[in-house]
């Protein structure tokens, strides 16, 4: 059976009957009616068939728009090969003063009854909604006579809802006993599955049966040109799934089938059916918007009448005809509810076909339309800008604005991609220059950012020659100024921003401060021009300290603290102070990064952070700005000060490298270490070994690098090579005026390979010197390795008094050095943290990772000593304290000493709740219920100090720092590490470390 009779046995059976009963002398009209594609023709060839082995007489007529204007054409058609024609059909004359054609129905009516008086017939008429009218009109006047002549008429007529209304039908004004009706169906699904694998002849996957289902839409006509093009296909060249576009379909009869279903419904139908077309795609990034903002892209609840008015206005068609279409269009099975309730084409390939013959001009004018309407009705600026992306240049301001309001949303989202069509797309629309200039700079930044570098800077020195306001040709410097030194160009990038203070900024002192800011930032990136630019800073300051602004004073501040200059507890006091003044809003990026930086070489890392956070919250991350980058680096550098391993390598900014730069960045060098800590030094290979540093230009993140690649190598039992590495930092640092061990502790580092190398006279005198300049920071951190290094060059009794010193120095400043704030002892921390939070408790993360070396070297000098007690303490402290930050590194360094000193593995855990004595517990356990020190003390009949000092090494073992945290930590900790048993291993310390687990 052929595609267009399947299912359509009814039919048949109904025809016959009436054929029997038209036999018998009483005749009757039969009306099949349906969609375009659904068959009425096939169906009626197929009843012709039956009535001619019937014995019936056929008589055929096939109407047709190109014949409309010749008066009853049809009727002749039917009636042009019988006997008698001519005369009938009007070779004979009307008599004369009658009107045209007023006796032929007449004779035509009588032509046709003399047919049936010699055998019955069967008047069969296609399409009759495409008669002329005169044909029309006789046909159902022949309706009404035919009820005793053995004569059955069966006519297919169109019956599809389009937005144009249709004429009435041939039976509106009919009795119903004289007419039988049928409406012929879509295909079911079942029966178009049976089709196509019978068709194709072969295996057929699944996927594409379905695929062939949704885009034959139950229109037999659909499928079989589907069919049609996918049968000439070899077997071995099948797809497995239809294609979304009908240029992938040979020879076309598909999209020729589309084409002429969408004649068929008229030009507004056509419109509005490719107008859908069009628009579908757009609303799948809608509702994908739409998710995430918790509302449709209509901006409110119902999408039905919304996105029917939105259809006609893009169309041009009648906003009341649309619904109805859209609801009819879905019962046939041409569209289907998308996610939403969306009506959507019923296959992405049907949609093609559907837009397939429009032209390019009238898609774009679609979409301009739909813009307009939908900033009508209050759509979101996003979907009503994605229109403006496929529609021509609009002309207006108002498209200006939507495509920028769009761009601010996804840069608002973190959706770069987005952003960057958005800008382009802006640049086609009118905008005067120095509106151009800002979405230049923005779309320069964010080129540079992330497409590549040498994308962004064509489009930011643009921005640069258009004329604008002096503060948004100062963000364009910023922005052009940090492109070109992250490309090595650190000359010129300040070249720009004097060139442009010198000529446009008169009369803007706070911009001229701020380009100078700018430039003193950039110079980071040359040594050379840094040491000119900080000599200007300094000049001008000491003459007139309002001329360089708050945020010039802060790197000046930061300067002395890297120069050697100043004391920690110095240079936090003039920050704070800084912080405390009124700042101008291009400018306080500038201070705060600065600060932030400050704050974190002087172990303020809560402040630090929290400098950090304000910061990049007052960055527009799609403009180009250094202290950007500054403030992610300073991140990194709290976490790495922290010993926060795991937090620091789940970060993405780490490891992936910085856009625009092949050397490595700071990031990157934290990295390193991080990986050599945990005991990962294959991966940490790995990466040092994906950077050539033959020839890279100079920065400070290079320094830093070269000084984590030495930590690698000294890790690893190169300790010569690290020793190059280390004196090649320190060499670049020296260049920078960067003497003090706040930032790279080269020199530290340097002694221990000289002593590792047996070179201790070199050892000590490089220790030395890194006391002295840690005395001048005298933070706890800088001072307590210090100590540490010279007391291991030093050796015997003196070398362990310096090393005592450097555990004291680093348990005693476990808070950092605060200006203004009394250090926290241990014995009061316990109490402090049991009733307030915010006071580091002993052991505090700011000097962790210092005071586990400091406690193994004290180790070792204590058994040096023949003092093996107290190096076993400091040792399996040490190893404690390692653990539980993940160190895996550390943990080895003081468990080798242990065993050097004669000391057993441990046979219990180390940390964890399993590793509490039972004291330790009972007090930690009524601690976590909110009880105080004191009150602890009374219900024990302990003294308040054992309670203290149980509650110190319990806090140690847990490695927190908060009574808040301790019901936790008594939970976690214990399901991690047993009552017995060995401690955790590398491994185990490597997986924790991987899940970010840290003290």
């Amino acid at each position: 059976m052929s595609v267009a009779l399947r299912e359509r046995r009814e039919e048949l059976e109904l025809v016959a009957a009436e054929a029997e009963r038209a036999r018998a002398g009483a005749g009757r009209l039969v009306l099949l009616r349906g969609a375009t594609g659904t068959g009425r023709t096939a169906l009626l060839e197929a009843v012709a068939e039956q009535a001619d082995a019937a014995g019936m007489r056929v008589l055929r007529a096939r109407c047709s728009p190109d014949h409309t204007s010749v008066p009853f054409g049809a009727v002749f058609q039917l009636l042009a090969h019988g006997p008698g024609f001519d005369s009938a059909a009007g070779e004979e004359p009307d008599p004369p003063g009658t009107p045209p054609h007023r006796g032929r129905p007449a004779r035509l009516w009588r032509l046709l009854r003399s047919y049936a008086d010699d055998v019955p017939l069967l008047v069969a008429v296609d399409d009759v909604h495409l008669a002329d009218e005169s044909s029309r009109r006789w046909l159902v006047e022949a309706v009404r006579r035919i009820d005793r002549l053995p004569v059955l008429m069966v006519v297919t007529e169109r019956s599809q809802y389009d937005i144009d209304p249709p004429a009435d039908g041939l039976v509106h004004a009919l009795s119903p006993a004289l007419v039988r009706t049928r409406t012929l169906a879509p295909l079911s699904a079942g029966s178009a599955a049976e089709l196509v694998r019978s068709a194709l002849g072969r295996p057929v996957p699944a996927e594409l049966v379905d695929d062939c289902v949704r885009a034959g839409a139950g229109s037999p006509l659909l499928l079989r040109a589907l069919l049609d093009d996918l049968g000439g296909t070899a077997a071995e060249d099948a797809p497995a799934a239809l294609p979304d576009n009908c240029a992938a379909l040979y020879p076309g009869s598909y999209a020729a089938a589309v084409s002429w279903w969408l004649d068929s419904a008229g030009p507004t139908t056509t419109e509005v059916a490719r107008a859908l077309a069009a628009l579908d795609d757009d609303e799948k990034a809608d509702e994908k918007a739409g998710e995430k903002d918790g509302d449709s892209a209509s901006g409110g609840g119902g999408h039905g009448d919304a996105d029917a008015e939105l259809l006609a206005r893009t169309a041009g068609a009648d906003p009341a005809r649309v619904p109805g279409w859209l609801t009819a269009m879905t019962g046939l099975g041409l569209l289907r509810p998308g996610p939403g309730g969306r009506p959507r084409y019923a296959h992405p390939l049907l949609r093609d076909a559907v837009l397939s013959s429009w032209s390019g001009a009238l898609r774009q004018a679609a979409h301009h339309r739909a813009a307009e309407a939908m900033l009508r009705r209050g759509d979101r600026a996003e979907a009503v800008a994605g229109q403006l992306l496929r529609s021509a240049p609009v002309g207006e301001a108002w498209a200006t604005g939507v495509l920028l309001d769009a761009a601010d949303l996804a840069v608002r989202d973190d959706r770069s991609d987005d952003a960057l069509v958005f800008l382009r797309r802006a640049l086609d629309e009118p905008m005067p220059d120095a509106r151009r200039s800002v979405v230049l700079t923005e779309l320069g930044s964010l080129e540079y950012a992330t497409v590549r570098s040498t994308a962004g800077i064509p489009r930011l020195a643009e921005a640069m020659r258009l004329p604008g306001l002096p503060r948004d040709r100062v963000r364009a410097a910023v922005a052009l100024g940090t492109a070109l030194a992250r490309q090595g160009e650190a000359r010129v990038a300040i070249d720009v921003l004097r060139g442009l203070e010198n000529e446009h900024l008169t009369g803007h002192p706070d911009l001229v401060r701020t380009v100078q800011t700018a430039s003193a930032l950039l110079s980071d990136h040359d040594p050379g021009t840094r040491r000119e630019v900080y000599r200007w800073l300094r000049e001008t300051a000491e003459r007139s300290p309002q001329l360089v602004g708050t945020a010039g004073q802060a790197l000046l501040v930061r300067y002395e603290s890297t120069a050697g200059l100043t004391s920690a507890a110095s240079a936090m006091r003039r920050i704070r102070a800084l912080l405390a003044q009124p700042a101008d809003p291009l400018a306080e990026g500038f201070l705060l990064g600065t600060a932030a930086a400050v704050a974190q070489w002087a172990d303020q890392l809560d402040e630090a952070d929290r400098l950090v956070r304000r910061g990049l919250a007052g960055q527009r991350t799609s403009l180009l700005h250094p202290m950007h980058l500054a403030l992610l680096n300073v991140r990194v550098d709290i976490a790495a000060a922290r010993g926060a391993y795991g937090e620091l390598l789940d970060d993405p900014v780490v490891l992936s490298p910085v856009v625009g730069r092949l050397d490595p960045a700071n990031a990157q060098a934290h990295a390193l270490i991080a990986l050599v800590e945990t005991g990962r030094t294959e991966e940490a290979t790995a990466l040092a070994d994906g950077f050539d540093l033959q020839n890279p230009y100079d920065s400070w993140e290079l320094n830093r690098f070269l000084y984590a690649r030495g930590v690698l190598r000294a890790a690893t039992g190169d300790p010569a090579g690290a020793l190059g590495d280390f004196l090649e930092c320190g060499r670049h640092q020296s260049a920078r005026d960067v003497v003090s061990p706040v930032v790279t502790p080269w020199r530290t580092a340097s002694a221990e390979c000289h002593l590792a190398l047996g070179r201790p006279r070199q050892a000590l005198a490089l220790a030395e010197e890194e006391l002295r300049l840690a005395t001048v920071w005298n933070t706890p951190r800088v001072l307590g390795r210090a100590l540490r290094v010279l007391g291991t060059a030093t050796g015997g009794r003196r070398g362990l008094d310096l090393t005592d010193r450097a555990v004291r120095v680093l348990r005693e400043g476990a808070g950092g050095v605060s200006a203004g704030t009394p250090d926290v002892t241990p014995e009061a921390a316990p109490e402090a943290t049991a009733d307030g939070d915010g006071i580091a408790a002993p052991g505090s993360e700011p000097v962790e990772t210092e005071l586990i070396p400091a406690l193994v070297a004290q180790g070792r000098g204590l058994t040096a000593v023949g003092d093996r007690a107290r190096a076993r303490e400091a040792l399996r402290e040490a190893a404690e304290r390692a653990e539980r930050l993940g160190a895996v590194r550390m943990r080895a360094a003081a468990e080798a000493a242990l065993r050097e000193g004669g000391a057993r593995r441990a046979a219990t855990a180390r940390t964890g709740s399993g590793s509490l004595t039972a004291s330790e517990r009972r007090i930690a356990e009524l601690a976590a219920q909110s009880r105080t020190n004191m009150e602890i003390a009374e219900l024990l009949h302990l003294a308040r100090r054992t309670v203290e000092t149980h509650l110190t090494s319990a806090y140690r073992k847990l490695g927190i720092r908060r009574r808040a945290e301790l019901g936790a930590a008594l939970t976690d900790a214990g399901s991690r590490s047993g009552p017995t048993g060995p401690g955790p291993g590398p491994d185990r310390d490597r997986d924790r470390h991987r899940r970010g687990t840290q003290a």
